[in-house]
């Protein structure tokens, strides 16, 4: 219950699944609530600590299942760099993942929302800077809110 960034368990064996960063970041898709957001940190698609944590997880090996390898170069990629693919370069990177469920729209949200936790950089402010006029309101909302912890020098 303890490690749950979004305090989503509440009591044993119960969530609030309104809390729950995978919720938040994969079936959520209008705009993450204000107090959570910092919560977040810099998780993109689920969080899935509660899984490293549970008891009975303790027994699970480490797979070379191919299925279950990094795909994608997600590994090795900057959330900057995710952050200016067109959704074109989304589709293809993310073609035949989980993720590519989400969306592109969603995708950004999320990625804007990590950029908002991180520690401010130049060329984080200047990725948040270069979709500030997106068409999506959604989206626009969540690079404000973004670059307001950046400009008021909240992570310096």
């Amino acid at each position: 219950m303890d490690v749950c960034p979004t305090q989503a368990i509440t009591a044993p064996y119960e969530i609030d699944a309104r809390r729950c960063i995978s919720y938040l970041t994969i079936e959520l898709k209008g705009s993450i609530p204000l107090e959570l957001r910092p919560l977040i940190g810099n998780r993109v698609y689920g969080c899935d600590d509660c899984q490293i944590f549970c008891p009975w997880n303790k027994f699970a090996e480490t797979t070379d299942e191919p299925d279950f390898a990094v795909r994608n170069g997600l590994d090795n990629i900057s959330l900057v760099q995710c952050f200016a693919w067109t959704e074109s370069d989304f589709k293809k990177n993310m073609a035949g993942s989980a993720i590519y469920r989400i969306g592109y729209e969603q995708w950004l949200r999320n990625i804007a929302v990590g950029l908002g936790n991180a520690q401010t950089t130049t060329e984080i402010v200047s990725a948040l800077q270069s979709r500030i006029h997106d068409s999506s309101i959604l989206l626009r909302e969540h690079i404000d809110w973004a670059l307001a912890r950046h400009l008021t020098q909240h992570h310096k």
